[in-house]
């Protein structure tokens, strides 16, 4: 199964490096900004932090499945354009094989490509451009976790497959002297192994309550890539083709630190920051292409009574903040991106299985006023099925 990337973003920016990076976070994180590395959940998969699989209980099985959408709002200072988007995001499994080891294995998102734009000029060449791209990069892993010292300190590691393509078009076409029109295609395929390890350590403080803080960390890797570029006439006939597999395309050594406090089926409260030296990551040979990558995000989730009978009383309410820089170097500049989040987690059946719905505000500002201005309304739907399929039933 392929997550097909393209349709789940429409941004001018996505034409410049990997793309746009994706959300990492599933459920209840995805609604309290994006948050993870400091989460552990017996009812959520966790996969920004491998530590977070033993969390689960010994006899639970977890099923995860997303789906988002988004509505994107583009304004250059002279023209505004909307554009809907929206696809699968992530498929995910999680069960135990110990009482103190757990696993999980999954399909995510790594980052999205997706263009449609133009351009127009005349003087002594009139010409115009249109430019368009569609693809990304996806990430089938498999993790797991040990209960390194009674449910307190728990370590975990990811391995990944990156693959995927990313495909750039190019037209000109030249309206002086007669149409000439030249297609370019530049492309980029990946395939490549990924790691990512995580701790976790939780102090209780009573029986119901809890903190836990969290640290991630994936190295920096030369990725496996093959690269085209092609271009063409009018006739579809070939003028120039180059195919590259020797150069040098980087993901950067990344951090992430959390902390969350917990009351047990009432209240949550966490916290992420995360750095990624993407300023020492080559793309195409080159090192200056990136700029290191910061992020912050915080958020909670309240339960008015879990064990109420009145079905708005059971319901998990979420919200988060959150904010980081662009990785991308487009003219010596960037952007900076802030969002705002909030959702529901809907209690199924047994308490067990949730509905998890997120809605989300992200404001992209341009460090200069010759980059474009985007505004996201992001809305995501998972559904978290989680049951008790190890159970031992006695019969008297």
């Amino acid at each position: 199964m392929v997550l097909p990337a393209q349709n789940n973003t429409n941004s001018p920016y996505t034409r410049y490096g990997y793309g746009e990076l994706a959300d990492r976070s599933f459920g209840a994180g995805r609604a309290m900004g994006g948050v993870g590395y400091g989460l552990r959940s017996n009812k959520q998969i966790n996969p920004m932090n491998p530590a977070s699989y033993t969390s689960m209980d010994s006899l639970t099985f977890i099923f995860d499945f997303g789906v988002a959408g988004q509505l994107s709002r583009f304004n250059d200072g002279v023209h505004n354009e909307r554009r809907l988007n929206g696809n699968i995001e992530y498929i995910a499994l999680q069960f135990p094989v110990h009482r103190r080891i757990a696993v999980s294995a999954g399909l995510l998102p790594y980052s999205y490509v997706g263009y449609n734009y133009g351009s127009e000029k005349v003087e002594e060449v009139g010409y115009t451009e249109q430019f368009s791209g569609t693809g990304g990069l996806n990430e089938a892993y498999a993790g797991v976790s040990i209960d390194i010292w009674k449910k307190r300190l728990s370590a975990g590691a990811n391995i990944g497959y990156l693959f995927g393509r990313m495909d750039h078009n190019q037209t000109l076409l030249i309206t002086t002297g007669g149409n000439n029109i030249t297609y370019r295609l530049k492309e980029l395929e990946v395939k490549d192994i990924k790691l990512d390890f995580g701790l976790q350590y939780t102090h209780p403080f009573s029986a119901r309550e809890s903190f836990t803080l969290g640290v991630a960390y994936s190295p920096k890797k030369n990725l496996n890539t093959t690269s085209y570029d092609i271009f063409t006439d009018a006739s579809g006939a070939l003028t120039e083709g180059d195919t590259t597999r020797n150069q040098a395309f980087d993901i950067p050594h990344s951090v992430g630190l959390g902390i969350s406090y917990v009351k047990q089926n009432k209240l949550t409260l966490a916290a992420d920051f995360s750095y990624e030296n993407w300023g020492q990551a080559r793309f195409f040979d080159k090192s200056d292409e990136f700029k290191n990558r910061i992020r912050v995000a915080a958020g909670g989730e309240f339960i008015p009574d879990y064990q109420n009978r009145i079905f708005f009383s059971r319901i998990r309410y979420r919200a988060g903040i959150h904010y980081s820089n662009s990785y991308l170097r487009i003219n010596n500049s960037g952007y900076n991106e802030y969002g705002a989040s909030i959702g529901l987690g809907l209690p199924l059946v047994d308490n067990r299985s949730y509905l998890n719905i997120a809605f989300e505000y992200v404001k992209i500002k341009p460090e200069t006023k010759l980059l474009i201005d985007q505004q996201h309304f992001r809305f995501t739907i998972n559904y978290t099925f989680n049951e008790r399929w190890f159970f031992k039933f006695k019969v008297d």
